[in-house]
């Protein structure tokens, strides 16, 4: 790595970032964008053109402060394929979460919302929609945002609508209609024409002239890709994958470093059943995501997904200011996610007690008996989990003889209940507390459970696992005959590392002799 490049959390001046844009260093990559005022274009840190003239340079936290400023994106480091911008997940700064700065995590809160297309039913939130959601009206929301941002929200959807289009007019065939849909525009003309404004070029255009940093064709599936800031330890991602496999439902590949899986979702009223296949490029921090054509309709909430189930989006250099001298060698290490919070959930429940190994085992028998076949199956990928409305119907009796006992069907049909009827969301951008409080009064569901859910399916940073006797053990707490003062003991010792709990228990959790042999309570999902 160049000797150039300042420390990872010094971007503080201009001048910094001019040193991080010179290095090409990929620890800064969505951190910032760098406007070059002779060509009208902005960049990526990571972006391999000679570096410009320091006096040529503005630097802006946003992609939408660069457009707002009038500039366009590179054609070649393609800035919407950074990762999420740290001014939205607010990693520069170790929050306090405290109401001295209720202003900014509000603006924090509204841009995550922004950028979390699985929360809105139509791919287009309206700033009703979001005011009523951050429990605020529509005025206040316009002034924090542009106040701490430096763009209204309109400005900022815009631009997350204007890259997305301009990714799949980049990587996939799909036709004009479709992007402009898929990316939240409702109409081709209106689409059109915002395209043409921001970026002087037909949408044809761009297809027909943007070449450089495609990826390979594949008419077999849609094939995108993504980036990540190292470090990132990808053989440990895997391998927790790898160990929680269900046979037909995934397949890992650790020398290929592919994750493969089935999928069904919801986008614009309709089911959509397909497949999915991640494969990492570790020498550039890219990873390549193939997508069968039957995803197609819903490409946003896919990628969304895949990000979140990988944790592309973390922030390394925050993370490890509050986590590394507590777990060194840890640098790494990140959450899993998952694909669908209400099957994570199912697989909590399973996982409640056992071993890893037997938490799999009842999840292959319970995709064998309730799940479906996959519409055109590929190698290795066969059936889909079972939807909430099936296990909600789900009989006792055939059950308990694939070895689910009374306890866990109730909490599993419970929670099939609270998800197909009843409004519960185990997605990212939901209210925390609210869920939490929602799935502890499902039977059967306790704090470890929801904190778990809360990690894996809410991507929460700050859920964590106290009552986990593994957990207990890698902190040291001493062994007692009184469960509730080990919890009190390490909730103690957890409060250092707000507000990165989550990634303090996958570190803890890694510095175990056998990291994969449970405890009670261990996650085995």
């Amino acid at each position: 790595m160049p000797t150039t490049a300042p420390d990872s959390n010094a971007l503080n001046t201009s001048d910094a970032c001019y040193l991080a844009l010179k290095a090409r260093d990929a620890r800064f990559d969505g951190r910032f964008f760098t406007g070059v005022t002779s060509t009208g274009i902005y960049c990526r840190p990571v972006c391999r053109v000679r570096t410009p003239k320091r006096e040529n340079c503005q630097f802006y936290r946003l992609a939408a402060q660069a457009e707002s400023a009038g500039f366009r994106p590179c054609l070649r480091c393609r800035p919407e394929l950074a990762p999420a911008n740290s001014a939205a997940a607010g990693s520069d700064v170790r929050l306090p979460w405290s109401t001295q700065d209720a202003s900014f995590i509000l603006a924090r809160q509204a841009a995550n919302l922004l950028d979390e297309p699985t929360l809105w039913s139509d791919g287009a939130p309206s700033m009703a929609d979001l005011a009523h959601r951050l429990g605020v009206s529509e005025r206040h929301v316009r002034r924090i945002f542009e106040t701490h941002w430096g763009v209204s929200p309109l400005q900022y959807l815009q631009t997350r609508r204007l890259l997305m289009a301009k990714r799949l007019l980049t990587d996939t065939q799909l036709p004009v209609a479709q992007v402009a849909a898929l990316s939240g525009f409702s109409s081709v003309r209106r689409f059109n024409a915002t395209f043409v404004e921001h970026y002087r070029l037909q949408p044809r255009q761009l297809r027909q002239s943007d070449s450089a940093g495609t990826p390979p064709s594949d008419t077999s599936c849609i094939v995108l890709k993504g980036a990540y800031r190292p470090p990132y330890d990808v053989s440990a991602m895997l391998s927790f994958f790898a160990t929680r496999q269900i046979a037909g439902v995934e397949a890992v590949d650790p020398e290929r470093m592919t994750l493969e899986r089935t999928l069904s979702l919801t986008a614009a009223g309709q089911t959509q059943c397909g497949w999915v296949q991640v494969q990492f490029v570790p020498d550039r921090c890219n990873v390549v995501f193939r997508i069968s054509h039957s995803l197609s309709a819903a490409l946003p909430q896919v990628l969304a997904r895949l990000r979140a189930l990988l944790d592309l989006d973390a922030e390394p250099s925050a993370i490890n200011t509050v986590l590394l001298g507590d777990f060194p060698d840890s640098e790494g290490l990140r959450v899993p996610g998952c694909l669908d919070g209400f099957e994570q959930g199912v697989r909590a429940i399973l996982g409640q007690q056992i071993t890893v190994r037997a938490a799999r085992t009842l999840g292959t028998r319970l995709v064998e008996c309730f799940g479906t076949d996959l519409p055109n199956p590929t190698i290795g990928l066969t059936r889909l989990f079972p939807t909430p409305q099936v296990l909600c119907l789900a009989s006792g009796e055939v059950m308990g003889r694939l070895g689910i006992v009374r306890q866990r069907q109730r909490a599993i049909q419970s929670l099939a209940r609270a998800v197909a009827h009843n409004g519960l969301v185990l997605q990212p951008g939901v209210d925390i507390p609210a869920t939490l409080a929602a799935l502890q009064a499902l039977p059967g569901i306790g704090p470890w459970t929801a904190q778990y859910i809360a990690m894996r399916a809410l991507r929460w940073p700050d859920a964590f696992v106290a009552g986990d006797v593994a957990l207990q053990k890698a902190l040291g707490v001493p062994n007692t005959k009184k469960p509730r003062q080990a919890v009190e003991s390490t909730e103690a010792a957890s409060q250092r590392w707000k507000p990165w709990r989550s990634y303090a228990v996958v570190r803890a959790w890694a510095t175990l002799a056998a990291p994969a042999a449970p405890a009670a309570y261990k996650p085995a999902t």
